[in-house]
């Protein structure tokens, strides 16, 4: 395969609910651009609604990569997405266009921009005792554990977040080191890579309101129905990937009888609250990336001089 030197790629990251598909969307259409994307959610068919999933019209007249290639039984792993994102990214510049890597799964980023380390496979057994100890003491607990341990890593997960908490306490187990050393070993995967970042962001306040708003209206549209039929498939369950996505596993628990569709969906909007908060903490640590506000009337010609360059 033909590798190019110093070949750009652009990158739009931001807070979910701030508007980069549409920046990405405007500037596909101006500029020879393929889009991919970067969100975890949006590699599932059958969950459109509540991924905010651009419409098939919009799909159909600027593809993204990456979008619609599994079915919600399936895992995908920032592994896997670092080699799809490879061998793309190399196809389209044999193409004579340019990548644009567009979404908010930090962690997808920050395999690609920092690369993998080594960890080891998941242990059933390990596990097992963990969510045991979890039962008992609560995920807060655990965290207040990984927090003496590894504060590295306790302090980018939130002290509810069971299924990062049991990895970190899983690699420790199994290694006998703490997981943030081990990153600290990885290396970019595309160093003939140069990457172009932007980052979206607005008011904390407006991103709130927003985030409800839209939610809201991911209910209007039918995202209950959604979720009803992923639940009545009979193959899912609340464990998978795809089903711990926001929103979806809020809903999934109302399904179960374990809490009323209120509460789903006040718990559904500040999870989605807690996640931009938690790819803002990751953006900032990004020192190359250049800030745009998503609410400027003039965003576009933010951005023009940027892209410019890229294009010569």
């Amino acid at each position: 395969m033909m590798v190019i030197q110093n070949a750009p790629v652009i990158v739009i990251m931001g807070p979910t609910a701030v508007g980069k598909t549409d920046l990405a969307i405007e500037l596909a259409g101006r500029y020879p651009l393929e889009l991919i994307s970067v969100d975890s959610a949006l590699v599932y068919r059958q969950m459109d609604i509540g991924t905010g999933k651009p419409s098939r019209d919009t799909l159909q007249q600027f593809p993204h990569h990456l979008v619609d290639i599994l079915d919600p039984a399936e895992s995908y792993s920032a592994g896997q997405f670092v080699r799809d994102v490879s061998r793309l990214i190399n196809d389209i510049h044999a193409r004579g266009r340019v990548p644009l890597l567009v979404g908010g799964t930090m962690l997808y980023f920050r395999a690609l921009l920092r690369g993998i380390a080594s960890m080891p496979s998941a242990d059933v057994n390990v596990r097992a005792g963990i969510d045991q100890r979890a039962a008992q003491s609560g995920w807060p607990a655990l965290h207040a554990e990984l927090m003496q341990h590894d504060p590295d890593v306790a302090q980018r997960i939130g002290s509810n977040d069971a299924q990062r908490i049991q990895r970190a306490l899983e690699v420790m187990i199994l290694t006998g080191r703490r997981m943030s050393e081990i990153q600290r070993e990885s290396h970019p995967p595309l160093p003939h890579v140069q990457f172009h970042l932007l980052g979206l962001n607005m008011d904390r306040a407006q991103l709130y309101a927003r985030i409800e708003q839209r939610f809201l209206h991911m209910m209007q549209q039918g995202f209950l129905q959604e979720v009803q039929q992923l639940y009545g498939r009979g193959d899912l369950h609340a464990g998978l990937p795809s089903m711990r996505s926001v929103g979806y596993r809020q809903l999934w628990a109302h399904l179960a009888g374990q809490c009323s569709l209120e509460e789903a969906i006040a718990q559904g909007i500040l999870a989605t609250r807690h996640l931009a908060r938690r790819q803002l903490i990751w953006m900032r640590a990004e020192v190359t990336l250049q800030w745009i506000d998503a609410m400027a009337e003039l965003r576009l010609e933010q951005v023009k001089p940027f892209i410019n360059k890229i294009f010569g």
